[in-house]
């Protein structure tokens, strides 16, 4: 499957299977393992009120990075699906490149150089620069899982609307979650249409 077509599908679908997935960024970066997602008709995401020069790279064809900063302060990651719907990058297991995401973060445990959206763009080296960039070409490598890892969900964090919708997605007890997920998990399918 090509990656534009890996993306231009459901978007909690997408936000699953990008769990266990390996992001680099130049080279720098490791296992994706916490995900949110962000459906159109979902009014916690960007694009539900409509294009804007911000969420501009969220209308644009599926594979490509929508980045922007988040109470003015830190830059997020984000995967474009179909239908102006996204994934939020929530959190990685660095694997290549750890001792400049700690320079870059000013830290040096590896649980928390990338436990976090903000903290992933500051470790990768992320800013607006780089939205609307596709996934498939450098600075971007995006190698799908080798396994399908075990799967947990749960609301998303710090959004104000549709605040029970469990679309907040991770890889079981890994210690590289920015949040633990609440036990018992229990994965679930729902859609806001």
């Amino acid at each position: 499957m090509s990656l534009k077509a890996f993306f231009d599908r459901e978007v909690t679908l997408v936000a699953r299977d990008l769990l266990g997935a390996t992001l680099f960024v130049d080279g720098i970066g490791g296992t994706i393992v916490e995900t949110e997602a962000y459906h159109r008709t979902d009014p916690a995401s960007h694009s539900f009120g409509g294009p804007t020069p911000r969420n501009a790279s969220m209308f644009g064809p599926p594979g490509r990075a929508y980045v922007y900063r988040s109470y003015g302060i830190h830059w997020c990651l984000n995967f474009v699906c179909e239908e102006a719907s996204a994934i939020l990058i929530r959190a990685i297991e660095p694997t290549a490149g750890v001792a400049i995401m700690a320079e870059r973060r000013g830290l040096a445990d590896p649980r928390q150089l990338a436990s976090g959206p903000g903290k992933i763009c500051a470790a990768l080296g992320l800013t607006r620069a780089h939205d609307g960039l596709p996934l498939d070409r450098p600075p971007f490598s995006l190698m799908p899982a080798s396994d399908r890892p075990a799967i947990v969900s749960g609301p998303r964090i710090g959004i104000t609307k549709a605040v029970d919708v469990p679309w907040r997605f991770g890889v079981a007890a890994s210690p590289f979650l920015s949040r633990k997920f609440a036990q018992p998990p229990v994965p679930s399918p729902a859609r806001l249409r």
